[in-house]
C-alpha cells in the first residue's frame, strides 16, 4: 500500500499569496482535494491522507509531524507562487536525497506537461516542510497569483483539476500505480457543490438518517464538525 501526504499550504488565519481576487490558501485546498480525489477513485493500492481538510491554520512543524507520524511513503506541498514571474517550479531539500531526487524528476514534468506553462525548473530550498519530514517531499508552485494571466487560469476549476492531474500521473509514475479495473478518470465535485453535499449529509444524521454513501475518514470528520461533535 503506497500511503501519499497531501500538504496544502497556508490556511485559517495565514491566507498565503493573495492577487487578482485569489487567495493561495483556498486554492491549494481545491487542488489538493482534486488531487485525493483522482488517487482513491482510479487507483489500486494506495492511501492518502492531507494535512487539513478545510480553511485551518496548522503549523508548519505539525504538518511533518502528521506525516512522519504516518509513515507516509511520500510528502507531496502544495502552493501558489507571487512576486513576480510565471509560471511552474518544484523544489526539495538542498540535501537531495536520491529517492527525493528521484520523485522531483518524476513529477514535476508531469505537471508542465498537463498544465503547459512555463517551466522555471526543479529547485532546491531548505523549506521547513522538506527539511523535517523523514520522507521524499516535494513542494510545488503552481503558478504565480500575481500575474494576471496565471490568475486567469488559476480562476477556472478546469485548470485546477489539470494541476491535480499532472500530480497525481507523477504519483502514479513514481510509485508505479495500477489503475483499478473499470477506473475511469474522475471530476471531483466544485467546492459549492462539496459545501452542499456536506451540509445536506450532516442534516440527515442529525435527523436520524443513514448516509446514502459510505464516508471516509475525512468526510466524516468534516460531517462531524458541521454537527459539532468534533473539536
Amino acid at each position: 500500500m503506497v500511503k501519499v501526504f497531501i500538504d496544502p499550504g497556508h490556511g485559517g488565519r495565514d491566507s498565503g499569496a493573495v492577487g487578482n481576487g485569489l487567495q493561495e490558501k483556498a486554492l491549494v485546498l481545491t487542488i489538493s482535494r482534486h488531487i485525493r480525489s483522482m488517487l482513491l477513485n482510479e487507483y489500486e493500492n494506495v492511501e492518502v491522507r492531507m494535512s487539513r481538510e478545510d480553511d485551518r491554520f496548522i503549523e508548519l512543524g505539525e504538518r511533518a509531524r502528521l506525516a512522519n507520524a504516518w509513515r507516509a511513503d511520500c510528502f507531496i506541498s502544495v502552493h501558489i507562487n507571487a512576486g513576480g514571474g510565471a509560471g511552474f517550479e518544484s523544489f526539495v531539500h538542498p540535501s537531495r536525497a536520491a529517492r527525493t531526487v528521484q520523485l522531483q524528476q518524476t513529477i514535476h514534468p508531469k505537471i508542465v506537461s498537463e498544465i503547459q506553462v512555463v517551466d522555471r525548473g526543479m529547485k532546491t530550498a531548505n523549506f521547513s516542510v522538506l527539511r523535517n519530514t523523514s520522507m521524499p517531499a516535494i513542494l510545488t508552485e503552481n503558478l504565480f497569483i500575481d500575474n494576471t494571466a496565471d490568475a486567469a487560469k488559476l480562476k477556472d476549476n478546469d485548470f485546477l483539476r489539470a494541476i491535480a492531474r499532472g500530480h497525481v500521473e507523477g504519483i502514479v509514475s513514481a510509485f508505479n500505480l495500477r489503475r483499478k479495473q473499470g477506473g475511469n478518470q474522475v471530476n471531483e465535485p466544485s467546492p459549492t457543490h462539496q459545501k452542499n453535499w456536506e451540509k445536506a449529509t450532516a442534516k440527515g444524521i442529525f435527523n436520524g438518517e443513514r448516509p446514502k454513501e459510505p464516508l471516509t475518514r475525512e468526510q466524516l470528520a468534516t460531517i462531524l464538525n458541521r454537527l459539532g461533535l468534533l473539536d
